[in-house]
Parts: C-alpha cells; sequence; structure tokens
C-alpha cells in the first residue's frame, strides 16, 4: 500500500508510538522533516494517510511551508484521504478547515485527564469515556465547522474533533518515555509557573511506565480507527480480518 506521509516540524517531536502503531501493522510511512528544510509534498496522490506532529511555533506564524501545508490538507479533505494531526498538527486542521487558533486560557503541560464529549466518541474510543493523556500547549483550536468536538480537558474545552475518517487532536498521545523526558529538560524554557495545570519534570515522571501504558490502550483505539479509513482494499481486508 501507499505510505502514510508522516510531518515532522521540531526535532524532538517526531512520530513516536504512532509510527510504532504503523510499523506493528506492517503500515509503511515516510518522514518529511519539515524542521530540515524538507517541504510538504504539492499533492497526496503517493500517500494512503496524512500525519502531523506537534511543534513549538504556531500556526499563526508567518512561515513559509504553512501555506502549503493547509491547502494539502484542505485536498486531502476533500478527496477522503484521512489526516490526523497531534497537538500543533490538530492546530493546523483546525485552521486549514476553518477554525481559528488561539491562545488558550492557561497552558497546561504535563498528565491531565480528557473525557468525551459526544456521542461520535464511541466510533473512535469504544466504551473509553475518560482517560489521562500528556499535553504540551499554550494554544487551542476552535472546532472546524462539519466536525465534531469528542474530547476536552478541565483546562482546555477542545481537546479532539472528528470529521469523517479524519481526527485532530490536541493532546499528545504518541508520546514515548524518552519524548517526556526530552521535554522536560526543556520545561523551564516554558516560563509556566507549576500549578494545576503545569506539572513539573518530576511529577511527570510520577508512575510514568503505568500511565504511558494506559494512554496507550486510548491511542491503541484511536489509530486503529483512523487506519480503518485507508484506501487500501488489500489492507481493508487485514484491518477486518485481524
Amino acid at each position: 500500500m501507499k505510505p502514510v506521509a508522516i510531518f515532522r516540524h521540531n526535532s524532538g517531536e517526531g512520530p513516536g508510538y504512532f509510527a510504532t502503531f504503523l510499523e506493528a501493522r506492517s503500515i509503511p510511512w515516510t518522514l518529511f522533516a519539515v524542521d530540515a528544510g524538507v517541504p510538504p509534498p504539492p499533492t497526496f496522490d503517493e500517500f494512503s494517510g496524512l500525519c502531523f506532529m506537534g511543534g513549538p511555533m504556531s500556526v499563526n506564524d508567518d512561515l513559509p511551508w504553512l501555506p502549503p501545508a493547509f491547502a494539502l490538507i484542505r485536498a486531502a479533505v476533500a478527496a477522503d484521504v484521512p489526516v490526523i494531526g497531534h497537538c500543533l498538527g490538530g492546530q493546523l486542521m483546525a485552521k486549514a478547515l476553518g477554525g481559528a487558533v488561539t491562545r488558550n486560557p492557561l497552558k497546561e503541560l504535563g498528565w491531565g485527564e480528557v473525557e468525551t464529549t459526544d456521542a461520535a466518541a464511541g466510533a473512535w474510543l469504544g466504551d473509553t469515556q475518560r482517560f489521562e493523556a500528556f499535553h504540551w500547549h499554550g494554544e487551542t483550536f476552535s472546532i472546524p465547522p462539519g466536525a465534531t468536538r469528542i474530547l476536552k480537558s478541565n483546562y482546555c474545552d477542545n481537546q479532539a474533533f472528528v470529521m469523517g475518517p479524519h481526527l485532530g487532536m490536541q493532546c499528545h498521545v504518541e508520546m514515548t518515555e524518552a519524548m517526556i523526558r526530552l521535554w522536560c529538560r526543556a520545561w523551564a524554557e516554558e516560563k509556566a509557573a507549576p500549578g494545576p495545570s503545569v506539572q513539573t519534570p518530576e511529577q511527570m515522571d510520577e508512575r510514568i511506565e503505568e500511565r504511558i501504558a494506559a494512554m496507550r490502550a486510548a491511542a491503541d483505539r484511536l489509530y486503529a480507527k483512523w487506519i480503518g479509513g485507508l484506501r487500501d482494499q488489500e489492507h481493508q481486508q487485514y484491518l477486518l480480518t485481524e
């Protein structure tokens, strides 16, 4: 089947568990290191789906790769080629599809519970109604026209939306233990005082293996639903018989 295109916007915010999930199901993927100057491709023709990862920049910045990324997202959505976004990636999707990205009332750093908000969440999460996800953001997206919000948290109203086979997330379900510890080393640069929505690196490290394992269960459900939309008949049959 055609590979999934994965767009990395920062060297420390790679595909993480998302790539592990794809590889375990023999789904090929191709990395576009936008942070290293690799531009998004002009079309999605060579890919079965598109995945956008996180990054420290804002989708409202004046960056040369942003307009092509927005255009690529809109074209893929129009053609029902599945798109998935993590944090900045979810914000890219939201803005490309007519939503807005603005400052969240509070920064949200560390572990925090998210909960479902709509019956549509059942198609993506089964009977999971809440789980602890990882967060690292100061901005947030509005729900674009035609999409449905499926997750929220106490400190961020819009944690995930779906539109057909497409999934945009504010939270980071792709995290690995190594990624979390890497980000914690840059914690002071966030200039955010510890509080209910901002954990210290020490707090983030508490029960880290247990927390990641629990988050993986939710990520598996979200990712399994998403790859079910990949347009490949042979692979679809594999999914049905797995």
